[in-house]
């Protein structure tokens, strides 16, 4: 008799979901997709199955309107360069541009640089702007704003969160209005995907050095700009009329609103007060695949993972025996499984394809009680080992990762008390390092070096924040950025991921999916791995 595992389920559902989304050309196409069921004796069988997609015309993009979007996560702040938290960043990157981009494959591509050219040392990195670009508040954009952002975000007491990116910088030279040249100290394999990071947005140097507040005003060059940011409620963005881009934002505005949970978020979807939604929860998401009328669903293999991240400074936990038999006791599948329903895969640090490691090839990534029990034993901690797991209430996932973590630790004698704490106190707590340990949801990134080093490298900005500091571990993260191949820096990057692994300052669990549930009458919205919104500019509303 047939079984259908539950990840076939899903993969059928993605299907359904797909077939259910708007086709963006008018030319049919024939999609292949593979189909595993197992038979008996449990034989495996690859069953092709071709399905032939009619798209409708595609009708001509509208303008006009305002989308409003439901989301959980409230905005922790509006400064570009420094406030990173996935909600803050969403906004964040509709207001400000950046000198380079990706596109929808995470291929780095011009954006307010026109051109950069490489000197042939590798330490000398050119910048041509395009021409004719103004700030929301009609100045033209200058190679000197440029400069003035760079400097503000290597500035120290800026607290910038991109800081560890550009700390290769020299100098920053303007040789005309619109060209700026950035002098390196050495060979920096990862600046022009760094160049691409939202908290490496250009601001205004007139704006900021006036006093301007970026929480009541955004003086940025992007798509939209800000009419006002109503805390815990509301984030409300217009349309810049004099976008560089033309024929864009389609939109005439933008409106984030902030919701309890992803149920009340559905229940605006089906109820027409929302547009779109961003969402975590693949039951939500099944729920909503469900509505009548129907909505659309993108998914979209996510960058970003979750971590529960172990405080080293704190003494419960400052032996590293201790936190590998934390690892070792971790069935992480499981953890997927009961968590995100199997929706995403269990990692190690890195995400992004290319650099990512066979989780068989890490320390403890094989649950093992015994080698867990062992490592208590020789810690001294055979007995007694309590701490406490910090999660935030908004997010379902993460706080029903921690029930079964919970569940599992205590099969080798480790007991943990949850705190479920409102999203703004978890915040707060979280950047004050005040946990003993935190189940967490950071962002993911394209490129090794921005994803890892602030966190790892002890000159990180949240390396503070992490407290696990490693001089070998350094040198590699500096040997990985100053490597140009990807071929030479793949074998650097496996190195740091073993050692982070092994030293289990964090244990990593899985990488998901990012969900975003839409209106059948919203049109041109390209989903990214790494959950940007950047081109919302694109959509328009069919109604």
């Amino acid at each position: 008799m047939k079984q259908v595992t539950q990840r076939l389920i899903g993969l059928a559902l993605l299907g359904w979901l797909v077939a259910c989304a708007p086709t963006p050309s008018p030319s049919p196409t024939i999609v292949k997709e593979t189909v595993t069921v197992i038979v008996r004796e449990t034989v495996p069988v690859t069953v092709p199955v071709p399905v032939t997609v009619t798209p409708s015309p595609t009708p001509t993009p509208k303008r006009g309107g305002t989308l409003v979007i439901a989301r959980v996560e409230e905005v922790s702040g509006l400064d570009p360069h420094k406030h990173s938290t996935p909600a803050s960043l969403r906004a964040i990157e509709l207001m400000y541009d950046t000198l380079l981009t990706f596109d929808q494959n995470l291929q780095v591509i011009p954006h307010l640089a026109e051109t950069w050219k490489w000197s042939e040392d590798g330490k000398a990195l050119t910048m041509t702007l395009r021409p004719n670009i103004k700030f929301h508040n009609g100045d033209a954009l200058s190679a000197e704003d440029v400069k003035y952002t760079f400097e503000r975000i290597l500035d120290e007491k800026t607290l910038a969160a991109a800081r560890s990116f550009f700390t290769d910088i020299e100098r920053i030279e303007v040789t005309d209005a619109r060209t700026v040249v950035f002098r390196l100290k050495r060979v920096n394999a990862a600046l022009p995907v760094a160049f691409a990071h939202p908290n490496a947005a250009i601001v205004s140097k007139k704006f900021v050095t006036s006093g301007g507040s970026f929480n009541k005003e955004s003086v940025g060059t992007g798509a939209f700009k800000l009419v006002r940011w109503e805390p815990g409620r509301a984030l409300t963005l217009a349309a810049h009329k004099d976008f560089w881009m033309p024929g864009l934002p389609r939109l005439d505005g933008i409106e984030f609103r902030t919701v309890l949970d992803e149920t009340a978020a559905l229940a605006g979807l089906r109820a027409r007060t929302f547009d779109m939604a961003l969402l975590s929860d693949w039951r939500v998401v099944l729920r909503a695949g469900a509505s009548n009328p129907p909505l659309m669903i993108t998914r979209t293999r996510a960058l970003g993972y979750a971590v529960m991240m172990l405080n080293p400074s704190r003494r419960v936990l400052s032996d590293v025996r201790v936190r590998q038999a934390i690892a070792c006791a971790l069935d992480r599948q499981e953890v997927l499984d009961i968590a995100a329903l199997g929706e995403g895969q269990v990692t190690g640090p890195l995400t992004p394809p290319y650099y990512r490691m066979n989780v068989n090839d890490l320390f403890c990534y094989q649950k093992n009680w015994d080698k867990a029990r062992q490592l208590l034993t020789d810690a001294g901690r055979a007995s007694g080992l309590r701490f406490k797991i910090m999660v935030p209430s908004d997010n379902l996932t993460l706080t029903t990762a921690a029930q079964n973590i919970q569940a599992q630790l205590r099969k080798v004698g480790v007991e943990t008390d949850l705190e479920v704490l409102e999203p703004g106190v978890y915040g707060d707590r979280w950047y004050k390092a005040d946990f003993d340990a935190a189940l967490a949801s950071p962002n993911g990134y394209p490129d090794p070096d921005v994803m890892l080093t602030p966190y790892w490298h002890s000159a990180g900005e949240i390396n503070r924040i992490v407290n696990y500091r490693d001089a070998e571990l350094d040198k590699l993260l500096e040997q990985g950025r100053t490597t140009l191949e990807p071929e030479k820096r793949k074998p650097i990057y496996d190195q740091i991921q073993k050692k982070l692994a092994e030293a289990a300052p964090w244990v990593w669990l899985f990488a998901g999916y990012d969900y975003r549930v839409l209106q059948p009458y919203v049109k041109g919205f390209t989903p990214l791995p790494n959950g940007s919104l950047i081109y919302a500019r694109d959509i328009w509303l069919d109604k």
